[in-house]
């Protein structure tokens, strides 16, 4: 028998990033704070994130093949409490925050995190209510030296 607050607390105790994934489709970008992300590969460098199957953000890399990966500094809450908001409540997410189209897809970067990762999607694998989508790293850049901010750090809960 499955114990259901021994499983939440387990699970919840996976460590975790934050990231700022950024997605487009055609002229419309858009991102949203991903925490489920983990290198997979390392010939060719590859990594994998999981998207909300009913988000904007979902049909977007599923229409587009691409997303980018923003590596948010330790002390970027803000940032991220920002990207958790979904699109069709709150508009342009990325209003108040700068950014540029990464050269290789084209996808919001954030020009204030440590740096990032442009991939290429090369796999998914639809199961359950989010999508794990394997991406190639086919660009990447650092901005600045520093610590990853993680989601121990921030106070908040996502899974179990």
């Amino acid at each position: 028998m499955l114990n259901e607050q021994a499983k939440k607390t387990m699970l919840r105790k996976i460590p975790h990033g934050l990231y700022v994934c950024g997605t487009k489709d055609g002229n419309d970008v858009n991102g949203f704070t991903a925490s489920w992300v983990m290198q997979s590969s390392f010939t060719p460098p590859m990594v994998i994130t999981c998207i909300k199957a009913d988000s904007t953000s979902h049909a977007m890399v599923k229409a587009s093949g691409v997303f980018s990966l923003s590596i948010l500094e330790a002390g970027q809450k803000e940032i991220a409490q920002n990207f958790f908001k979904p699109l069709r409540r709150t508009g342009n997410k990325f209003e108040d925050i700068e950014f540029y189209e990464g050269e290789e897809t084209g996808c919001p970067i954030i020009k204030d995190s440590l740096g990032y990762v442009e991939c290429k999607v090369v796999g998914s694998v639809e199961e359950g209510d989010h999508t794990v989508f394997v991406g190639e790293v086919i660009g990447a850049g650092e901005h600045r030296e520093g610590k990853p901010l993680l989601l121990e750090d921030t106070g908040w809960n996502y899974g179990g």
